[in-house]
């Protein structure tokens, strides 16, 4: 079964909009975990809209005492402030991700021809801080191919495409898998292990948990969203069921 990480940015983000303290990172932390989840991610960005510097430190005393049982994930782009961040924490994973000026969420994997050098040494410096690296990466042969030759341990699939596809109905959806599937096989052919995130949900995990070799999915907006309406705990049994 792959395991699921839960991405808290969205109760930061409520948070954030009034100011204070409510609601609770940390509690939406506890909540997960008591209900079985087994990751927390967090993307703390460079102008701190949701995630924090102060809730990473926050996040990782509190899972701490959890280490082997609950990973800690942090997603960012290779920024130094990020970089430092990390290695002064020390999560279990730290997830790459390409930023784009402007963006809202995630568009897309790192291309290919990305300079290599200063994103190498960032990788090398990660892993050399005992931090397993993966790289957000398009479900495309030669992305496999340039994470592997970058050093990652894994990638994270970026499934926006496979979303959508989903949507379009069952052909479009399985089609859209099949592409999937064969990233992940030529990832573990390579020794890399496989991840995926972004729009993922209870309807279209139905088929993607299937991925063979996924290791992890990691789930926030449609996730934090649902819960409003039906509560934390409850919503994240549902994924893991679904799972």
């Amino acid at each position: 079964m792959p395991k699921l990480s839960v991405n808290v940015n969205k109760v930061a983000t409520v948070r954030n909009s009034r100011g204070g303290e409510l609601p609770s990172v940390i509690e939406a932390v506890r909540t997960c975990i008591d209900a079985g989840a087994t990751g927390i991610t967090v993307h703390p960005r460079a102008d701190a809209r949701h995630i924090t510097t102060a809730d990473v430190h926050d996040i990782a005393r509190e899972l701490a005492p959890l280490k082997g049982r609950v990973e800690f994930n942090i997603e960012g782009d290779p920024r130094p402030d990020l970089i430092e961040l990390v290695l002064a924490v020390k999560p279990d994973q730290c997830t790459l991700v390409p930023v784009f000026p402007g963006e809202i969420t995630s568009q897309a994997g790192w291309p290919v021809d990305t300079p290599q050098d200063a994103l190498a040494g960032v990788i090398g410096a990660i892993k050399a801080g005992g931090v397993r690296v993966s790289l957000f990466v398009d479900p495309e042969p030669a992305a496999i191919r340039w994470a592997k030759r970058m050093g990652a341990d894994r990638v994270e699939l970026y499934t926006e495409p496979f979303a959508r596809a989903f949507e379009r109905g069952p052909a479009a959806a399985e089609a859209s898998f099949a592409h999937y599937a064969s990233a992940s096989t030529l990832a573990f052919e390579l020794g890399v292990g496989v991840n995926a995130g972004h729009d993922l949900d209870l309807k279209n995990l139905t088929l993607f948990r299937t991925l063979p070799h996924l290791d992890e999915v990691s789930i926030g907006h449609a996730l934090i969203g649902r819960a409003i309406f039906v509560g934390l705990g409850h919503v994240v049994k549902e994924y893991l069921a679904a799972l």
